[in-house]
């Protein structure tokens, strides 16, 4: 099986990528190791791979870039496709929006018609919780509506759901589609609120705690999503029929998730249990673009994978404060 995986130096992709190489699979790997967050993270976790795999195969590569990204298609053929590449982040859009339409819409579109050329045997990609804005109903299931984005990063990962479907429809590609509810863990987004929250606890610093801590997140262990993601790979979804309309398509849609949403201010005191320090909390309103709670449904996922993800907070925080001391020799 061949398989390029875009976002290869991400936080998903890395580990994602050490699951698939274990398993013997011919893997591609690209990444733009932009600077949103310091590349030599990016780098890092590259180099991780390349010592366990030295003939791992990866790329310098923007799959906003059109030309290169169809010269990629033209010279290597692949069986299935994951796109973990974005510009991620909900706060950062408020600042830097066309990077989020280059990447996140631009970019998704090359790797549709890259899909579309070879036509590939399975499309995955990674959507996002944000996608459900402010529902009121939770949990929030894949049945429900989300037409009511509050965020541009939201929008973006719902305008991929869209075009997804209609290249699903129109070309046959079976596509699945993942909606990611807070994942962390080790080798994590340092713009994240754990990361940063653990670096400021180590530090004696103040952390800034968002709507004076009163959210949840169904927070979700990176290594469940790999086990969901390394699943479905030979799993492709058969052409069904929309609900309510007369169109089909072979396309899934699952929310990956804990389904157990944690209080912020529980989640902040696994970090501080895990550090052996207690925070000292700055209590801020809430920010443009966040939501109260996320809470995923996933009773579709676990029908069809037979697996639920159960990683609990304090194992996982355990393991993400242990790689940080590490990282950060701290």
């Amino acid at each position: 099986m061949r398989i390029l995986l875009t976002g290869g130096a991400g936080f998903i992709g890395f580990h994602l990528s050490l699951a698939l190489l274990k398993r013997g699979l011919d893997i591609t790997l690209v990444d733009n190791f932009n600077d949103y967050y310091t590349p030599q993270l990016k780098h890092d976790r590259i180099a991780q791979l390349q010592q366990a795999y030295p003939g791992l195969h990866w790329l310098q590569l923007d799959i906003a870039d059109r030309d290169a990204m169809a010269r990629l298609f033209t010279r290597q053929t692949f069986d299935v496709v994951i796109n973990l590449a974005a510009q991620a982040g909900v706060r950062y859009s408020l600042d830097n929006p066309h990077a989020y339409v280059d990447s996140n819409l631009t970019g998704f579109m090359n790797i549709l018609e890259g899909c579309r050329q070879q036509q590939v045997k399975h499309l995955i990609f990674a959507s996002s919780s944000s996608v459900y804005g402010m529902n009121s109903k939770s949990p929030f299931s894949t049945h429900d509506r989300t037409d009511f984005p509050v965020s541009l990063y939201a929008a973006t990962k719902k305008s991929n759901e869209l075009l997804a479907y209609s290249y699903s429809h129109l070309y046959d590609i079976p596509t699945t589609g993942l909606r990611f509810f807070t994942v962390y863990g080790p080798w994590g987004r340092p713009d994240m609120a754990y990361y940063g929250f653990t670096r400021a606890i180590l530090a004696g610093e103040p952390i800034r705690v968002y709507n004076g801590g009163h959210m949840k997140r169904d927070f979700t262990y990176v290594d469940d999503i790999v086990a969901c993601i390394d699943r479905l790979l030979e799993r492709p979804p058969a052409r069904t029929p929309a609900p309510g309309s007369h169109a089909e398509a072979p396309y899934s849609l699952y929310n990956i998730g804990n389904h157990h949403p944690v209080s912020l201010l529980d989640f902040i005191a696994a970090i501080e249990r895990a550090c052996g320090r207690d925070a000292v909390k700055e209590m801020m309103p809430m920010q443009p673009g966040d939501v109260p709670a996320t809470y995923a449904d996933i009773d579709d996922l676990v029908a069809s994978l037979d697996y639920t993800p159960d990683t609990g907070i304090e194992a996982g925080i355990d393991r993400f404060v242990h790689w940080f001391r590490r990282y950060h020799d701290c």
